[in-house]
């Protein structure tokens, strides 16, 4: 068989079990019993050994999946192949936005970046974005904003899509992912490990001329990335790769030298699974390139969150265990690994579980010793499905300690802000459940107040102590059927001073049903600064053509794009105002969408002293923060 041949019959292997996996999970979904269990960690002693153990747990799946006239001669062998096509400065610089993160002093990598003088921008970062493939870097020399120019760009040509970047004092990080970085020769045959990750470390003592001086590419998936003074650590996960009954592991290349990692190096648990995947830990230090890096994997089902305290990585991957006796059932659980972090010691310590599954990074948080985690159990679109929402208090072994269940059963998890010895969690599926929750006492979690209103938040932000701000969406009940339609983006701002009795004290809609925004999936696009009261977050606004109907607009309506920018607010204890907009766009949109300008949606915002900076894909703008007037105007497109 021919190289191109196996690459396009790996594509459809990878396909049919994609659509055999969601097709058994769809149809059989319903929890009847959700088992917590300790498994302990374990490593391998040998490649038989763990080879052995991946083959047993996958013809379970195999059989199972052949009791339901699935054929089983897919398998997971020959899948190779498969083509996935701050800077010192010497001018003085004023205060300046930081990335806007979960946890004081662990840095989060983001699209752009600022140490107060230059702004670090990943233009057209993937074809997502904008379709062009660009995956281009550049420096702009923003303060003093009437000079802004581009002084530098790194860009690549290599199959590598940029993700991220962190910028720590004159030294640059970017992450990469990307496709065919290297061959492995099993037999007569060649084949290409279908993906990597890929960590760039640049010296900019010369902006104008950024230096690549440390390279490492690890074998696997970018899973996400932290910063914690001169370390970054980056987590990556491999899916298990058989090639002519050869099991390969994945490898790490430091600047051309592969480091392999051993079945021995590898930890496990006796958790059966329907996949697995190796989940690699590194720590890279970004001063030193002669230190070696650090390194932990583990045999996992698929990551997929993750949250970093300043001490602590903690990854939770959610786990399906079906029932053979009983094929109509199996239950869910999260299996959660704790992973110790100083510098460049990076240690294994802990496993344990918790049911259900976790919605995002901020549905987890570390506090006075203790691990704190909220899940939600089922999935409203699964037949047979009764949701539920959980919470749970972990000690740094990992076992439970206090807990809170069937929270607003019936409805899912949208938000979660764990702030100190409370936590706030917004419940949808009607109306929105606003519920506080005092966590003083480990060991009895409990309701202290609640508020339900229509519309739910994606993203709850502190203002202060007494005040959060919601982000999310209004809703309208629907006539026939337990649900709601949702409407424009809202903003929210509750008052929590009362734990007993929460206020949504003020509240903002913007635009249609069909209004979008970054940050009601991406916290890094929601920029705010507590000493000015300012918030401001990229929207792209619809709104409905009411020549279009006669009589009363039906709630299911879909607006039509027509604007794209900044939405800037002052936000106090009291209210929620709009204090302008600013956009990139040269004209309007215009119905049909055939004249949207893409590569001018604003994607993010910050500050360098008193002009508020915005970003797209062609312009930076500086605008004056007070007044909102434009400063300067710089196209990066050319």
């Amino acid at each position: 068989m021919g190289m191109l041949a196996r690459r396009l019959l790996a594509s459809s292997i990878i396909l049919v079990l994609v659509l055999v996996s969601t097709y058994v999970i769809y149809y059989q979904y319903r929890i009847d019993d959700v088992r917590v269990e300790s498994y302990g960690l374990k490593k391998f002693s040998s490649y038989n050994e763990l080879k052995t153990f991946i083959k047993n747990n996958i013809d379970v799946s195999r059989s199972w999946f052949g009791l339901y006239g699935f054929p089983v001669s897919v398998g997971v062998r020959d899948v190779f192949g498969t083509t996935v096509p701050a800077a010192t400065s010497a001018e003085a610089s004023p205060k300046y936005s930081q990335t806007n993160i979960q946890v004081a002093g662990v840095d989060e990598p983001d699209i752009v970046k600022t140490d107060g003088t230059y702004i670090y921008y990943i233009r057209d970062s993937n074809s997502i974005r904008y379709n062009s493939g660009v995956n281009e870097l550049v420096i702009v020399k923003a303060y003093p904003p009437e000079g802004m120019q581009i002084v530098s760009n790194i860009s690549w040509t290599d199959n590598s899509v940029p993700l991220g970047i962190f910028i720590n004092k004159n030294r640059l990080i970017v992450f990469l992912s990307g496709s065919n970085f290297r061959s492995v020769i099993v037999g007569q045959s060649e084949y290409y490990y279908p993906i990597a990750t890929k960590i760039e470390v640049y010296d900019l003592s010369h902006m104008e001329h950024p230096k690549l001086v440390r390279n490492v590419t690890l074998d696997g998936y970018y899973l996400n990335a932290r910063m914690i003074e001169n370390y970054v650590y980056i987590v990556v996960t491999s899916p298990i790769y058989y090639v002519e009954e050869e099991l390969i592991l994945p490898s790490i290349y430091i600047d051309g030298k592969v480091e392999s990692i051993e079945p021995k190096e590898v930890y496990y648990v006796e958790a059966p699974d329907i996949s697995y995947s190796f989940t690699t830990i590194v720590a890279l230090n970004i001063f030193n390139d002669n230190e070696p890096i650090t390194k932990k994997t583990i045999l996992t089902g698929a990551a997929s969150n993750m949250y970093m305290s300043v001490d602590n990585i903690y990854l939770a991957i959610t786990k399906y265990s079906f029932i053979k006796e009983n094929l109509d059932s199996f239950s869910e659980e999260t299996l959660i690994y704790r992973i110790s972090v100083n510098g460049k010691d990076v240690d294994l310590k802990a496993e344990g579980s918790v049911p259900g599954h976790v919605l995002n990074q901020f549905s987890m948080d570390e506090y006075n010793g203790h691990f704190r985690i909220a899940t939600t159990i089922g999935y409203p679109w699964f037949r047979g499905s009764s949701e539920s929402n959980n919470l749970y208090v972990l000690d740094m072994n990992l076992k439970i300690v206090g807990k809170l269940e069937n929270i607003a059963k019936g409805e899912k998890i949208y938000s979660v802000r764990f702030m100190g010895d409370k936590v706030y969690i917004v419940t949808f599926k009607k109306v929105d459940p606003f519920f506080v929750i005092d966590l003083s006492d480990v060991n009895s979690p409990k309701i202290l107040g609640w508020l339900k209103i229509p519309g739910y938040s994606d993203y709850l932000h502190p203002l202060d102590g007494e005040h959060i701000i919601g982000v999310g969406k209004e809703t309208v009940e629907a006539e026939e059927g337990n649900f709601a339609w949702y409407q424009g983006i809202k903003v929210s701002l509750f008052n929590v001073k009362n734990v007993s009795m929460p206020k949504e004290v003020s509240k903002y809609i913007i635009g249609e049903r069909g209004t979008d925004s970054p940050i009601l999936r991406d916290h890094h696009a929601f920029l705010f600064d507590g000493e000015r009261g300012l918030m401001a977050f990229p929207v792209l606004l619809a709104l409905i053509d009411r020549s279009q109907y006669i009589g009363n607009i039906p709630p299911y309506a879909y607006g039509e794009p027509v604007w794209q920018g900044l939405y800037v607010f002052s936000v106090s204890a009291k209210n929620i105002t709009l204090k302008g907009r600013i956009t990139h766009l040269n004209n309007a949109i215009e119905k049909g969408r055939m004249n949207i300008e893409y590569s001018r949606f604003i994607e993010r915002a910050l500050y360098i002293g008193d002009c508020l900076y915005t970003l797209s894909n062609d312009v930076v703008k500086a605008n004056d923060i007070n007044t909102l007037e434009e400063v300067s105007f710089l196209n990066i497109s050319k």
